[in-house]
């Protein structure tokens, strides 16, 4: 098993002018693209980059990111993708737990240059500041690394239930099984022009299918940032013909005035899933792509995402099911006691298969909490049918799922505990239409005490990214509590939704 660039080179070599990306209007060949990663694994390995260190990237969506992922590979190195919404202080946390050797990081996050660790600052374009990057041949680049399959390759950060994110490893393993599943079940080839806008630090952008597009020789349409416009516009410029995108994008795409006035007639499907996903989007989704297939499915990040999709001929028939397990992944409905459920009966979400992670960077306890033998235990509520497919019906009690981003109510509510006029706080989701669920924040102040709105997000702001800060602030006497004292976020999240 060769390291990420393996595919690319051998593409460079069999069709070196075919197009591997696109990005602001500029074609960059197979074999360019080779080269590019060559160069920066040079620069790599001129900056004493070695085997098994992390290289971080806190960039923006750019050719320059692939380069520099799939450089790092090429050297046996780990890349540590981060989320470039995040606040100093989680990335700092982030960059300090994962030992990061190397930042690169885009120039208009001032702020994350600013932290302790040695970084180059990347600009606008497609490559690193020609100061700071210099021109390196490939003679220069020592041996390319031959990866093992329980070598790392990945490292992504996730919110769990607790207080601080975890990193998930992903192995070459993962990766390769995780592409294997995707090419069969999507029927990805050569002919294929996908649409990346995602931020590539997320497993759907990156992972569903992603960059499994390049091992069969297909094209790459990168977009830097979301803007439904640019979406449509690309689609009919650059006839691309399949993609991902978070459902909050997807809405935003479908409910553009004039998508219709786009000829969209290559899009062939798209996968926006990972929620309960609402039938009138599907619905919505026909009459704008009226050659496209919506693609429901269910992936986390600890098993490179996609672990079930929707089988075509299959939505209306199985509608508000995310479809079945693919090739090498196996789910089963689990009760408490981690024993198997029969057909249409709800329990815990189990996955096993080669796609799964091995556990979580340096944290053995956590790893163990999460697994139930080799079964990874998702932290959310389902059934499977009689035929196999998959029903989600709850989330993880303490997981809000915000746009396409999982939020720990522990994150939070750590950081609204600082302030003083808080007693006891406790945060929940609600079904909200644009955004999933929507963050709200209920708190018990100290008496004589006051808060608001605004104060509360000025603070929050300070510590969180954008979409992890409450969008409404509850002011309560009391928590729901059972006789132990637990605190009853079940009940919290039914008296709000009752109130939206």
């Amino acid at each position: 098993m060769m390291n990420l660039s393996a595919g690319v080179a051998f593409h460079a070599r069999r069709t070196p002018n075919k197009t591997a990306i696109i990005y602001q209007d500029t074609l960059i060949s197979y074999v360019a693209f080779y080269e590019r990663i060559l160069k920066v694994a040079g620069f790599l390995q001129a900056r004493g980059i070695q085997k098994g260190d992390v290289v971080a990237l806190f960039m923006k969506n750019s050719p320059a990111f692939l380069e520099i992922a799939y450089a790092t590979s090429a050297i046996g190195a780990v890349f540590l993708p981060i989320n470039y919404r995040l606040s100093s202080p989680e990335a700092e946390f982030t960059l300090t737990d994962s030992a990061t050797k190397l930042l690169f990081v885009d120039e208009e996050f001032e702020s994350i240059a600013a932290l302790p660790f040695e970084h180059i600052i990347m600009n606008t374009l497609t490559q690193a500041d020609s100061t700071k990057m210099p021109v390196i041949s490939e003679a220069n680049v020592g041996q390319i690394y031959v990866t093992k399959p329980d070598d790392l390759v990945r490292l992504m950060y996730t919110s769990g239930t607790t207080s601080h994110p975890k990193g998930v490893m992903h192995t070459y393993s993962n990766v390769y099984w995780k592409s294997v599943d995707h090419i069969v079940a999507l029927g990805l080839n050569s002919d294929d022009v996908l649409l990346m806008v995602g931020p590539l630090y997320h497993v759907g952008a990156f992972d569903l299918p992603g960059v499994a597009l390049l091992e069969v020789g297909g094209t790459l349409c990168i977009l830097r940032e979301f803007d439904p416009i640019e979406v449509l516009s690309s689609i009919q410029k650059y006839l691309i013909t399949c993609g991902w995108m978070a459902p909050v994008m997807l809405s935003r795409v479908l409910a553009t005035p004039t998508a219709e006035d786009f000829d969209l007639s290559s899009f062939r499907w798209c996968i926006a899933g990972g929620e309960k996903t609402p039938e009138t989007r599907i619905r919505d989704f026909t009459r704008v792509f009226k050659k496209g297939r919506f693609i429901d499915g269910f992936g986390m990040t600890e098993t490179c995402s996609g672990d079930t999709l929707m089988e075509p001929g299959m939505e209306l028939k199985k509608i508000g099911s995310t479809g079945r397990a693919l090739a090498h992944v196996e789910i089963r409905i689990a009760d408490e006691q981690g024993n198997a459920l029969p057909p249409n009966h709800l329990g815990e979400i189990y996955i096993r298969g080669p796609k799964v992670t091995k556990g979580y960077w340096n944290a053995p306890e956590k790893t163990a909490e999460s697994f139930f033998g080799d079964w990874l235990r998702s932290g959310d509520v389902g059934y499977l049918d009689e035929d196999g497919f998959l029903f989600l019906t709850d989330r993880n009690k303490d997981m809000i799922l915000t746009g396409a981003e999982n939020v720990a109510s522990l994150e939070i509510e750590s950081v609204i505990y600082k302030l003083s006029e808080v007693a006891e706080v406790a945060v929940v989701g609600v079904p909200d239409e644009k955004w999933g669920e929507r963050i709200i924040a209920v708190v018990v102040l100290v008496e004589g005490t006051s808060l608001t709105l605004s104060q509360l997000d000025q603070h929050c702001r300070k510590f969180l990214a954008g979409f992890k800060v409450p969008r409404d602030l509850r002011l309560v006497s009391s928590l729901p509590r059972n006789p132990s004292g637990k605190m009853l976020k079940r009940v919290l999240r039914d008296e709000l939704r009752s109130q939206t």
